[in-house]
């Protein structure tokens, strides 16, 4: 069952660069197959936790070893603004007698205790390489909890060895049509009720966009998964319309969602001014098409001249230190094209964006906005990166966290723009936040203080005090 699950993923009719392949190269996938216990991050486990983990009021049980939930627990900020449940590390802790013994029993138990102590309204049941290998059966195991219990126990069959962590954002997607969408009836529904999609609310981005859906009148039915509650994920499927923010995540969900429950979707970006704008028009378009009010699109329009106006004038103070000033690019996703648009708002240059886990209509965006000479990077090795940095082709760095050191080793300022970042750059106001702390990365004087020859460097031509 889990092979036919990760063909049909590979065959996504939405995806543009799996429609390029000829059959012969669609059957063996987009992905190398990692070796069971050499998969420790970046695996296919990893990415189905990552897509899931924001449903905040569901509690998140990992079956195998405890370095799995190790591994993935609490690594990304994505921010709750009510139950913390989602934040507790719940692990079956397999042993040796478990792998000779076989897993399952361990597993309803471990189900049972977390309904009797937390009282959750959904387990989300993942599988990792351990017991995938030995072959516990966690879907037996969770339909006969679930029946037990009188609560959903979702199995998310994704172990680690199957592929990397974007094979398992989809596979998540799919345990989220198969076992929890279009479950639950909404308590309320009205004809703005709108679907974001691939969206996690790091460091609380959602946040920055939800007070301006409501001043326009829009309603978010559900976010999948950013401060998500379960009951909300569940009866998703009577929304008018949805966003996807991160294709390469969740097309499959956008895709099947407008299948089964005619929810026509539109890909867009929170990240800079122009494009912040242009997805609340295509978001009211959408919803005047499916039976919202005609003036939804104005009451939007006057929406982004304000914040616009306040955006570029807070912008305007920033811009003077840094017009002209060099940035390379190092992320990925929809991020690869959004955060360059953004950048060359504030008068950055991007001298270059990674590729890496961008789709090809993400590349064609980046064309349109930096030009056919764009320089996007497939991959950039650690040396490659410092050698770029210290030849002064660029003069800050933006990156994860794991790129940082790379930057202080060659002297450059950096600015996390991963999931491990502590600020919000979403909306406009993210905007402004995200050219401020440009500013202050750039702007900070020990920087130049660095690149100068220490006193006792024979270099150094200033006079001795004594």
């Amino acid at each position: 069952m889990l092979t036919q699950k990760v063909q049909e993923v590979f065959n996504e009719p939405a995806c543009d660069h799996n429609k390029k392949k000829s059959e012969s190269d669609r059957k063996k996938g987009c992905t190398k197959v990692a070796q069971p216990g050499a998969a420790a991050g970046g695996c296919a486990f990893d990415g189905a936790k990552i897509a899931l983990q924001p449903i905040v009021d569901a509690a998140h049980l990992v079956h195998g070893p405890i370095a799995c939930e190790g591994n993935s627990w609490d690594n990304r900020s994505a921010a709750s603004s009510g139950p913390d449940l989602y934040r507790n590390g719940f692990t079956t802790d397999m042993s040796e007698l478990d792998v000779i013994y076989g897993g399952e029993k361990r597993l309803f138990r471990a189900i049972r205790e977390i309904v009797e102590r937390h009282r959750p309204p959904a387990v989300f049941v993942y599988q990792t390489c351990v017991p995938a290998l030995i072959g516990d059966d966690i879907e037996s195991v969770s339909k006969i909890a679930s029946e037990t219990f009188g609560i959903p126990v979702i199995p998310v069959n994704a172990p680690g060895f199957v592929g990397g962590k974007n094979l398992g954002n989809k596979l998540a997607g799919e345990a989220l049509l198969e076992h929890v969408i279009g479950t639950v009836e909404p308590e309320v529904s009205t004809p703005t009720d709108l679907n974001v999609i691939g969206e996690y609310n790091l460091s609380g981005e959602l946040w920055q966009v939800k007070p301006l859906l409501d001043r326009i009148g829009i309603r978010i039915s559900a976010c999948l998964t950013g401060d998500a509650r379960y009951r909300e994920v569940a009866s998703s499927h009577r929304a008018r319309a949805a966003m996807l923010v991160c294709s390469k995540a969740m097309v499959n969900i956008a895709r099947k969602m407008e299948e089964r429950y005619g929810i026509p979707f539109f890909e867009g970006s929170f990240y800079g001014i122009s494009d912040m704008s242009e997805s609340l028009r295509n978001m009211a378009r959408l919803l005047v098409s499916r039976g919202a009010p005609a003036d939804l699109a104005s009451r939007t329009e006057q929406v982004i001249r304000e914040e616009e106006e306040i955006a570029w004038e807070a912008i305007r103070g920033f811009r003077k230190d840094l017009e002209g000033r060099k940035v390379l690019l190092i992320t990925g996703g929809v991020k690869s094209w959004s955060v360059v648009s953004a950048l060359q708002e504030a008068g950055l240059v991007v001298v270059g964006t990674s590729v890496k886990k961008s789709t090809s209509e993400d590349k064609d965006r980046i064309k349109e906005l930096m030009g056919d000479d764009a320089h996007m990077i497939d991959s950039m090795s650690p040396m490659e990166m410092y050698a770029m940095l210290k030849e002064a082709r660029a003069d800050i760095l933006l990156a994860g966290g794991r790129s940082q050191f790379v930057a202080l080793k060659a002297k450059v300022p950096f600015v996390d723009v991963n999931q491990e970042r502590r600020f919000a750059f979403a909306g406009y106001r993210g905007m402004v936040t995200f050219v401020h702390e440009i500013h202050r990365a750039l702007t900070n004087p020990v920087w130049e203080a660095l690149k100068k020859p220490a006193p006792w460097d024979p270099d150094c031509r200033t006079t001795p005090i004594f």
